[in-house]
């Protein structure tokens, strides 16, 4: 296979950049040693925001970045990013109330905001906002963000890619490149043993916290830039509150936790900021991150919560650049693009970055390889097209939803609703004429049927109960059987 570009690494940003580069008409393969979005990029806060806290680091640039970008990525993909509004509690002896009104006001404004409801001081005391908080919870303030479906969206951007002619491969590694003449001469294996050698005329380094030792050691070019690895870890609890708002709780070592609503019968809680040193593919979360996280919101919450009722979760390592900070959680998100060109073999290495700006990370990754390439008049796409499933009429999810429920009006609502959020209007996909559940085949239990199992076999790449059950879906959270769906994979593998 000739390929211009072959990306390695199928989280956000290789996904990322293998949509923006196959829009631009450029021949693009995407390598994955594992699962689309198996390690960090499905190990989030959720989250598409600007970052309230790193405005204390003083990085205004990597946070009007980001809210212009939530902007954007709410228009592209309504159908999995929502509005979220968050509930700051005062804390006498933290953060003055000045600097918290400040804040907020440069967060309201600094990247343009048309979309979301603006912040504003709030009263909690006898309130539902104040209801779940301890009494000395008096006051606080309201701001805007929004939350994201994280795995679905690195999936929906591979998808994209490949409806763009990309081919995407996934449990299958890169195993060595060298340069051979004008490119790359790659060898790749999938989990079967079976080899792939390909031409690529550059190559994108995206491997996430891969992203530090891929150089050296397939492709004898040791970065110059290094990685800094840092662990967060969530727990996922049985509803805590009644509402649909979050909150954001400080800690008094200045870290910051939120307490989000999640799956509609869960409340999501996190994160941790760790120092990593060990195999990011093994990375748990330890009683110490529990202990953590459980005293920073019984501080906050009346109900002090406890480890044993944890229902779920899940730890990533995030890959940042090394800016030599001390602390794990001051270390900055923003990223850092890395080119070398020696031996007519362009090598881009992607360092660092958030959930938030992974398009635009795309785009100045488009703008620092194309020239590498030769190649010119191929402009940026990504900020005004619809991600797969996103075309909603007026970007309007609810109404949407509103419209399934009514079209899909002999299925159960609660399906219905679930799917539209999952795959906007990709869902006609799955649900086709079906005018009863049983028109979906076997129920595997957490609201997941077998017509959903095929099409994510079929279109998204999964392969195993865990890519359907825990990135695809969150079904395994509702009980859905893993023995079952895996059986109707290997199924339809066969």
């Amino acid at each position: 296979m000739d390929v211009d570009l072959l990306v390695v690494g199928g989280g956000i940003n290789g996904a990322g950049i293998a949509r923006d580069a196959a829009g631009r008409g450029l021949s693009v393969c995407l390598v994955e040693q594992d699962d689309l979005a198996s390690h960090t990029s499905s190990a989030s806060t959720k989250l598409i925001h600007g970052g309230l806290r790193y405005l204390e680091q003083y990085e205004l640039r990597l946070v009007r970045e980001a809210l212009s970008e939530r902007e954007r990525l709410m228009a592209i993909a309504p159908h999995l990013i929502r509005p979220q509004r968050f509930v700051l509690p005062y804390v006498d002896g933290l953060r003055p109330r000045w600097l918290l009104r400040l804040g907020l006001f440069v967060y309201d404004h600094a990247g343009g905001r048309d979309k979301l409801a603006a912040s504003h001081s709030v009263d909690l005391a006898g309130t539902p906002l104040g209801a779940p908080l301890r009494e000395t919870m008096q006051t606080g303030f309201e701001y805007s963000d929004c939350w994201v479906d994280d795995a679905r969206l690195v999936v929906m951007n591979a998808r994209d890619a490949a409806d763009r002619g990309a081919t995407v491969l996934t449990r299958t590694r890169l195993v060595s490149a060298k340069p051979d003449g004008a490119g790359w001469l790659a060898r790749c294996e999938d989990r079967q043993g079976k080899e792939m050698v390909l031409r690529a005329r550059a190559i994108v380094n995206a491997a996430g916290a891969w992203a530090g030792s891929l150089p050296g050691s397939l492709l004898g070019r040791p970065p110059r830039g290094r990685l800094r690895l840092v662990k967060g870890s969530h727990l996922v609890f049985p509803k805590l509150y009644e509402g649909d708002h979050a909150y954001l709780l400080q800690s008094p070592d200045r870290r910051v936790v939120f307490a989000i609503p999640y799956e509609d019968h869960y409340t999501l809680i996190g994160t941790t900021d760790m120092p990593f040193d060990g195999d990011p593919s093994q990375v748990t979360v330890s009683d110490e991150e529990v202990d953590y996280l459980c005293a920073c919101v019984s501080r906050f919450f009346c109900a002090p919560l406890k480890a044993a009722d944890v229902a779920w979760h899940y730890a990533g390592v995030r890959a940042l650049f090394d800016s030599g900070e001390d602390r794990a959680q001051v270390v900055s998100r923003d990223y850092h693009l890395e080119l070398t060109t020696n031996h007519d073999a362009p090598l881009l290495s992607v360092f660092g970055g958030k959930i938030t700006t992974y398009r635009r990370l795309a785009e100045a990754a488009m703008e620092q390889l194309l020239p590498a390439l030769g190649l010119h008049d191929l402009p940026p796409w990504t900020d005004g097209t619809a991600l797969p499933g996103g075309d909603l009429p007026d970007a309007d999810r609810e109404r949407f939803i509103a419209h399934a429920v009514a079209r899909w009006k002999g299925l159960p609502p609660s399906l219905v609703t679930r799917l539209a959020g999952l795959y906007g209007t990709r869902m006609a996909r799955i649900l086709g004429a079906a005018s009863c559940a049983a028109d979906l085949g076997e129920d595997l239990g957490g609201g997941l049927t077998r017509a959903e199992v095929q099409y994510l076999a079929r279109e998204e790449w999964a392969m195993t109960a865990e890519d359907v059950l825990w990135r695809r879906t969150k079904c395994g959270l509702h009980g859905a059987d893993a023995a079952r769906v895996a059986s109707v994979l290997e199924r339809l593998r066969h």
